[in-house]
């Protein structure tokens, strides 16, 4: 129905963005679910159908022909698209040293979590557009701030998200009626952060739910975390 909210989450078949997808399913969103691995989405969208409205869609952010193909899938299944939230991304083992990370690791990180985010908003925009107020979150990372310098921990992954948050810059100018931001979870206790870290998933996903949903609409542009803008 078209007064229903609809939200498209990337990399949602585990960790933060299931988590965000199953927020907003019980928000009452129709939760586009997004995922490369049709098996490991399909059984993510199941999964959730308990929580409401979650429907899969194969989507592989570093790929753009596939990006393309999931745009037009999604057009043909819904008039309008709310909240676009960038969360799928890559944390490689190779990336270990800024002397040594390859050409390959920094291209291969820098597709997904940079140039995928910003090819995933140009796809979408279309149906960005036919919503009230659009809006669009990207997730980021305090491993990106160049405020207060970097530890060496993960120099590709770290410029990537640097990267992506000059990517949500030029899109909120872009897009002056969306509302665009970047986002810090925090140290999250998924795949990616390991059993160590010190958030849930579900106080990793609350600010991208917060951004989604409830956030000041012209809040835009920005770098946000727990709720409040933070230097990248």
């Amino acid at each position: 129905m078209r007064n229903q909210r609809v939200a498209l989450v990337t990399g949602a078949n585990k960790g933060i963005g299931f988590e965000v997808s199953r927020e907003l399913a019980r928000m009452g969103f129709r939760v586009f679910l997004g995922a490369r691995n049709v098996t490991a989405g399909r059984a993510a969208a199941e999964k959730l159908s308990k929580d409401g409205d979650v429907v899969f869609i194969e989507i592989d952010v570093a790929d753009a022909d596939r990006i393309r193909h999931a745009a037009e899938e999604l057009a043909d299944q819904t008039d309008h698209l709310d909240v676009l939230i960038n969360n799928a991304g890559i944390l490689l083992d190779e990336d270990k040293d800024a002397l040594t990370i390859t050409p390959e690791i920094f291209e291969t990180t820098l597709r997904t979590n940079t140039l995928g985010p910003w090819l995933v908003a140009q796809a979408f925009a279309p149906l960005l557009r036919k919503s009230g107020e659009p809006r669009i979150v990207n997730v980021s990372s305090s491993g990106g701030q160049l405020d207060g310098g970097a530890d060496g921990w993960a120099p590709g992954y770290c410029v990537s998200k640097t990267a992506l948050n000059g990517v949500t810059v030029q899109l909120a100018s872009a897009l002056p009626k969306f509302a665009v931001n970047s986002v810090c979870p925090g140290w999250v206790r998924t795949e990616m952060g390991g059993e160590n870290a010190n958030r849930s998933v579900a106080e990793g996903a609350a600010t991208i739910v917060w951004l989604a949903t409830d956030a000041p609409h012209d809040l835009t542009g920005k770098f946000v975390k727990d709720r409040k803008v933070i230097p990248w």
